[in-house]
């Protein structure tokens, strides 16, 4: 019975997955025939019954490694001895992590505002055009790829071939650049601009996610207000400015917080396309670098710790601007 706690061969691992869901079946059937079996049950035993395998769920699969996770930033990089806050003065005094606190800092401020800004403009200029459809489309469709798919992609168009001879450019960028009579550039390998190529993907992702969602805002403005300021005089920009970006202004704050967070947790990009080397790396790629290639948990449980202490500031006002925008409906 080994193969319950360490499944080597598929078959094992196979068996061991259809064990768990057989016993994940008949648990909940179980509470289920139980809570509903009394005719009048006291209404604690009906929250514990469908709240109570949830909740132990959750305080086993998230608060547990949360808390084990803050216990293992505060000791040395095996685990073995209490450090106090020494992985934390390491994350911010050393040049390699300030570095990518750097990196990540500027992933943080460009990405949500240059994608939130192109997918508004975009959707201002295509709403309710003739091939409003097909537009959006071309732009939304990024959206449906992984971010490690979208970074193979992106590092085609990056390709780097010396200028000899008679070998010929793969990467699309190089090749416009030889048409035009510049050399070929290394994209990925030129500090501090590296960085900025990278950040070009994440807004090719994320671009289609704030169209949609502002394209939908704008078509919610009321007509009456858009007439109203028509007679008022309002066109083009002014009523960009005065009608338009009032109005969805919620959807707009929800949209660069969303984007902040999945930024926030970049990681696929920089592993696939430069592995965090020649200064690109981020805070969640060193995560799982310190964590699983260099073996130091407790630096690497730091920086998890960091990145979530990052996280709740912006989810905290995500969420007060989504109540504010409930009670305004």
């Amino acid at each position: 019975m080994d193969w319950l706690t360490a499944a080597g061969s598929p078959a094992q691992k196979f068996t061991l997955m259809a064990f768990a869901i057989a016993l994940f079946v008949v648990v909940v059937g179980v509470i289920l025939f139980l809570v509903d079996r009394p005719k009048n049950p006291r209404k604690w035993v009906l929250v514990l019954g469908f709240l109570g395998l949830p909740v132990l769920g959750l305080g086993f699969g998230l608060v547990y490694p949360a808390l084990d996770t803050i216990r293992n930033s505060f000791l040395n990089r095996d685990g073995t001895r209490f450090v106090g806050f020494d992985n934390y003065v390491t994350a911010f005094t050393t040049s390699e992590f300030l570095l990518v606190l750097r990196n990540t800092a500027i992933w943080v401020l460009v990405v949500p505002v240059v994608a939130t800004f192109v997918g508004l403009v975009y959707a201002v200029v295509v709403d309710r055009s003739r091939f409003e459809r097909f537009a959006k489309a071309l732009i939304f469709l990024p959206m449906a790829i992984s971010m490690v798919g979208a970074s193979i992609i992106w590092r085609f168009v990056y390709e780097f071939r010396p200028l000899q001879g008679e070998i010929q450019q793969v990467g699309l960028l190089n090749q416009v650049l030889v048409w035009l009579g510049i050399p070929p550039q290394q994209f990925l390998i030129n500090q501090p601009w590296n960085t900025f190529f990278l950040i070009v993907i994440l807004i090719w992702i994320q671009t289609g996610f704030a169209m949609t969602l502002l394209s939908a805002a704008i078509k919610a403005i009321p007509d009456d207000i858009v007439e109203a300021a028509r007679l008022d005089g309002l066109a083009g920009m002014g009523m960009f400015r005065y009608i338009t970006i009032p109005s969805i202004r919620p959807t707009l704050v929800v949209v660069l917080t969303t984007i902040a967070i999945t930024t926030l947790k970049v990681f696929d990009i920089v592993r696939t396309t430069t592995g965090g080397q020649f200064g690109t790396s981020v805070v969640a790629n060193e995560f799982y670098r310190q964590s699983f290639v260099s073996l130091n948990t407790g630096l690497g449980a730091a920086l998890a710790v960091l990145l979530f202490v990052l996280v709740i500031p912006i989810i905290w006002y995500n969420i007060r601007q989504l109540r504010l925008a409930e009670e305004v409906r």
